[in-house]
């Protein structure tokens, strides 16, 4: 990794389902499919979150791990004039305040979590889907498009727990695009 930056940030959510939830047509409805949003989970390098429905798929093994900014979900609510809406229902699987995550496409950046660290390589978007407009609200899947997190591969194993973190990035980010939550801390490798 080149230049350290390190951005405070907090994981609110962590994801995890044994089973895809979104799949057919969305006026169907979704699955009835069991998730956790667990207080931490074991990531595996190549493979993914340990339980979830990506971990160890051929086809998911360089996007196994979701990320997403709570705060582009707090944006496309207030631009649809609805209520909060619950980041869960968009089935990504580490839920971050205070993080800007387009900047990082194509970088290797660290989480840092409750002593833990874990190497992710963010690799691409992750493009919402049309089932957004069903179960968050209607305009909710083209509101997404360009905010709705990036998808990452693991690079080592570790875990990840939910609450207060760190980020460390090879690039800086814009803290104003973020929140108030990112602050640049002096700079120190894992």
């Amino acid at each position: 990794m080149s230049a350290p930056y390190r951005y405070d940030v907090e994981v609110l959510h962590l994801l995890v389902s044994p089973e895809h939830a979104y799949f057919g047509r969305p006026r169907d409805g979704a699955a009835d499919v069991p998730t956790t949003d667990a207080d931490r989970v074991e990531v595996v390098a190549g493979k993914g979150l340990v339980g979830d429905r990506f971990y160890g798929k051929a086809a998911h093994m360089d996007a196994a791990v979701t990320l997403f900014a709570v705060e582009a979900l707090e944006a496309i609510a207030a631009e649809l004039g609805t209520d909060p809406l619950d980041p869960l229902l968009t089935r990504r699987n580490v839920v971050l305040r205070g993080a800007e995550l387009a900047p990082l496409l194509g970088t290797e950046v660290v989480l840092e979590s409750g002593g833990d660290a874990v190497r992710l390589r963010v690799g691409r978007p992750a493009h919402p889907c049309a089932w957004m407009d069903r179960v968050l609200a209607p305009g909710a899947h083209a509101a997404m498009q360009g905010r709705g997190g990036v998808r990452c591969m693991p690079l080592t194993d570790g875990l990840l727990h939910r609450g207060p973190a760190v980020l460390v990035s090879p690039v800086p980010l814009d803290p104003a695009r973020a929140g108030d939550a990112v602050r640049r801390l002096p700079a120190r490798l894992p």
